[in-house]
């Protein structure tokens, strides 16, 4: 993408709080990822299989400190050139999650707003978002709320729905208009960039097909985020603040060391939330 359509992402981002699609890889390289993501998926399928929706980040969160070809599509220069754009040339990666819909399997989204629960300081970060399978509204695109990233942060309540995608089933608790909602229809290979602010959600897939995205979470370095430990990895330019402790990129293939580092990353970044199995 040249200087000019960087600047314009860059420009509907700030307006409308979103902007789709924008293209990452070609067919060759985004099928050799979802290759690499389903062979990662069937070495934890009992586990996916046997835990609810709202219980597969221990599996499927921070995947990116852990598996070095998911930090490889986290650094991906296409994505990492717009979020610059965005954002600035010194860039943390603070949080990633997969989040995969089989056909029927129910799994949703609720309305919410990532900045009501990151505790980010001040309130700038960029989530890419990176479909490894066709993303429509058939398969439960991401939806979005345009423009409502100017507005009052809204209400949020806590709900217990074992098909809710989200950790806690954070969800917006007062009345959504979403008749003007945009579906983020993507294409394998393709990203869409989102604002902490915006209303988004997701429905679940009715089609015949997975939908298999991942959520890639980028803040600039003078960024603070009010909680214990915080975690991040250096992923463009300098760290000059030191506000998270910085990981490195993973390089091991050996699976007794991913699960030791999958147990510390998750229970580091999500301990909070529940205990790492």
């Amino acid at each position: 993408m040249n200087v000019q359509g960087k600047q314009r992402a860059a420009n509907t981002y700030s307006s409308q709080g979103y902007v789709f699609p924008l293209s990452a890889m070609g067919t060759d390289e985004t099928n050799a990822y979802r290759e690499c993501y389903e062979s990662y998926s069937a070495s934890i399928a009992e586990h996916l299989q046997t835990h609810d929706a709202r219980d597969h980040y221990l599996w499927l969160a921070e995947t990116h400190m852990y598996l070095p070809w998911v930090h490889e599509l986290a650094v991906n220069p296409v994505i990492l050139d717009v979020i610059e754009a965005i954002l600035g040339p010194d860039l943390l990666l603070f949080d990633s999650r997969w989040f995969t819909k089989q056909p029927g399997d129910g799994t949703f989204v609720s309305w919410h707003q990532d900045a009501n629960y990151w505790g980010l300081e001040p309130n700038l970060a960029c989530t890419a978002w990176l479909a490894l399978t066709a993303s429509t509204v058939e398969t439960g695109c991401m939806r979005v709320v345009p423009n409502s990233h100017h507005k009052t942060a809204l209400p949020h309540k806590f709900t217990d729905s074992p098909q809710n995608a989200l950790a806690r089933g954070q969800e917006i608790s007062v009345e959504v208009d979403e008749s003007g909602a945009d579906d983020l229809v993507l294409a394998p290979g393709e990203f869409s960039l989102h604002h902490p602010s915006i209303i988004h959600g997701s429905r679940p897939n009715t089609s015949t097909i997975p939908r298999i995205g991942i959520a890639l979470r980028y803040i600039p370095a003078q960024v603070r985020q009010h909680v214990a430990d915080p975690l991040a990895m250096l992923v463009r330019g300098n760290d000059t603040y030191s506000h998270f402790d910085l990981i490195p990129p993973p390089t091991s293939s050996d699976l007794d060391e991913i699960a030791r580092l999958r147990k510390n990353c998750v229970r580091r970044v999500y301990g909070n939330l529940s205990s790492v199995e």
